[in-house]
């Protein structure tokens, strides 16, 4: 049973991550919470697509909505979040250097 409850906990963490725009919101997400509008205008994507992946991020329990006023505010559900953030891209820069020349950059592959 604790497989299977772990598997679908990290298969929802790999669907996340199975989209560029998906994994661009949360590897801002893990430096600093932000609005909406920001990340729509910092990855270049219309507020209506944003809107979308970060209903699919919400229901995958990786990010929440802290309302602030007639605003909403998004950051990690749990901090641990940004840390296997970190953890994962420095394996897949071990595993493959050739993906990112700039290794020291977020914006890899």
């Amino acid at each position: 049973m604790t497989t299977a409850v772990h598997t679908k906990a990290l298969s929802r963490f790999g669907y996340a991550l199975s989209d560029r725009t998906r994994t661009q919101i949360l590897m801002i997400l893990r430096v600093e919470p932000s609005y909406p509008s920001d990340l729509a205008d910092a990855i270049q994507v219309s507020r209506q697509i944003l809107s979308n992946h970060l209903a699919c991020l919400r229901g995958c329990g990786l990010v929440v909505a802290v309302t602030e006023g007639r605003r909403s505010r998004y950051e990690l559900a749990d901090p641990r979040i940004g840390l296997a953030l970190d953890d994962l891209l420095g394996v897949a820069l071990a595993v493959d250097p050739a993906c990112c020349p700039a290794a020291a950059t977020d914006e890899c592959c």
